[in-house]
This record gives structure tokens, C-alpha cells and sequence, in this order.
């Protein structure tokens, strides 16, 4: 993948992944670094990735939608008033419950394909 260019194409520079599994996260990071993304922050919780964000807005985010006794929904609020595009990564397919204002949001079915990840970050703000 090429580095990013000034008018947004190309891989986003800063990428926050929300992942409670810390195998699946290095797997996203080494991937994400792969598609040429020159930052990537992993947090595991709710509380983590509302601070990372308030820090440092990401580009582009991955949220897992089951964490460790809560979901990610108040996260995906927060990109959404941002204006951050992100992706929903679950591993229950169509039976994970998204509330209705982010069922027409993209999601990657975990485990996602290279291809399949490095689609969802080309499709950003499109």
C-alpha cells in the first residue's frame, strides 16, 4: 500500500485499534504497519480509547465490538461526532447486536483477511 497523500488516499498515518485480545491486536498492528499506517495504538477498554482519543484523535480506528464486560459503542459515539471513519471488528458475524444508528456501518468478521483489512482502510470517508 502506499504512504498517504495529501488528498487522503493511500493508508491513514495514525490508527487506534480497541482489542481486549492482545494476539489479535499485535496480528492488526503488524498487518496495519504492513499496509504502510506509520502509527498504531492498541487500548483494551472503553475508558482506554475515549483517553487515547481525547489525547490524539486517530485517522482511522478498529473497534472491536465485544470487549471485557462492555462494548464499544459509546467509543464508535465519540468517532462519529469526530468525524473519525472507523470499522466494526466482531467475531459473531451477523449475530453481533449493533444498535440501529451503526448497523449500516462496515464491520470486518474476525479473523478478516489481509485484503479484506487493508479494503476497509482504502474505503475510509468514502
Amino acid at each position: 500500500m502506499a504512504p498517504a497523500r495529501p488528498d487522503g488516499s493511500g493508508p491513514p498515518s495514525d490508527v487506534l485499534i480497541v482489542e481486549d485480545d492482545p494476539i489479535i491486536a499485535i496480528d492488526f498492528e503488524d498487518r496495519l504497519i504492513g499496509f504502510g499506517v506509520t502509527s498504531v495504538r492498541t487500548v483494551g477498554s472503553v475508558a482506554q480509547a475515549l483517553d487515547a482519543i481525547a489525547k490524539r484523535a486517530p485517522d482511522f480506528a478498529l473497534l472491536d465490538v465485544e470487549l471485557i464486560r462492555e462494548k464499544s459503542f459509546a467509543i464508535a459515539e465519540r468517532l462519529v461526532a469526530l468525524k473519525i471513519p472507523f470499522v466494526f471488528v466482531t467475531g459473531y458475524g451477523a449475530d453481533a447486536r449493533i444498535p440501529p444508528q451503526f448497523a449500516s456501518l462496515p464491520r470486518l468478521q474476525k479473523p478478516c483477511s489481509s485484503d479484506a483489512l487493508e479494503a476497509a482502510l482504502q474505503a475510509r470517508g468514502t
